[in-house]
Parts: structure tokens; sequence; C-alpha cells
């Protein structure tokens, strides 16, 4: 199997977790040499933090597992693009690669709103898939959202 779409899988087991939760599903993991170094899901609600979002607690655990707040060379794989707060703690972490599932047309900060992670004018820019598993991960989202309707 592909590492991208192995990766987007646990990425979107983590997903169902959120949304099993209640919290949107979105999921999120960092992948160091191979390896998963930190694993989060949306819990904004859960945890009343705004910032509770699936890829700043993935991040936050592969940066607390490497004793670094910079995590070059790493790849966070989510299901839903990021937004602008988590597509800018990508550039902060330095992360390398970020690999995402479906768009986020309301509040993309990679592709859809903004281009904040490979933008020129900051001072790093993380290579950008877009795609892998998308479909999976659009279906999991439309169904969350169809259920609360």
């Amino acid at each position: 199997m592909d590492p991208d779409e192995e990766f987007m899988r646990e990425a979107l087991r983590l997903a169902g977790q959120a949304g099993d939760e209640g919290e949107v599903p979105v999921g999120a993991v960092v992948v160091v040499k191979g390896e998963i170094a930190g694993r989060g899901w949306n819990r904004p609600i859960a945890a009343s933090d705004p910032t509770a979002h699936a890829e700043i607690a993935a991040l936050r655990q592969a940066a607390a597992r490497a004793g670094n707040y910079r995590l070059p060379g790493a790849t966070l794989y989510v299901t839903l693009e990021p937004c602008v707060m988590c597509a800018g703690a990508l550039v902060a972490a330095r992360v390398a690669r970020l690999v995402f599932g479906a768009r986020d047309l309301r509040f993309g900060g990679v592709r859809s709103k903004f281009r904040l992670a490979d933008s020129e004018a900051l001072n790093h820019q993380v290579e950008v898939v877009e795609g892998v598993l998308g479909a999976e991960c659009t279906a999991l989202l439309r169904g969350f959202f169809e259920q609360r309707r």
C-alpha cells in the first residue's frame, strides 16, 4: 500500500473518533522517518478550546516526543485542508510536507481561501499534496453534517 494512503487511513480512523464524540470529524497524524510521532482529532467542544484542532494536537504530541518545537522532515496527514491557524502552525514547526484529503471551501488556509503553507512571503514553505483518499474524507464529513441536520 502507498504510504500516503496508509497514513491517511489512520487519520481517517481518528476523524471517525472525533465524529463519534460529536466533534467535526477531522483526524491528523505526524509522521517522522516513516513512523507516527503524533496523533490528533478535533476536540474544541470537549476541550472548550478553539485551538484544539486535529493538526494542533498531532503537532503538540510529535513536538513533545521530539523534545523540539520544530519538526524538520516531518509529514502531517490530515483528512481536511488545514485552516489558517493550523497552516501557520505547520510553517512555525517547519513541517516539510502536508498531505490532506478534502478541501475546506469555507475555511481552507492552504488552497481554498489562502495559500499560507507554501507562501513565498514566509520564511518556510511546506510541500503540499492534496486529494489523498479525498472521496473517503469528503464522505465522512458529509455524513456527519447530514446526520446533524
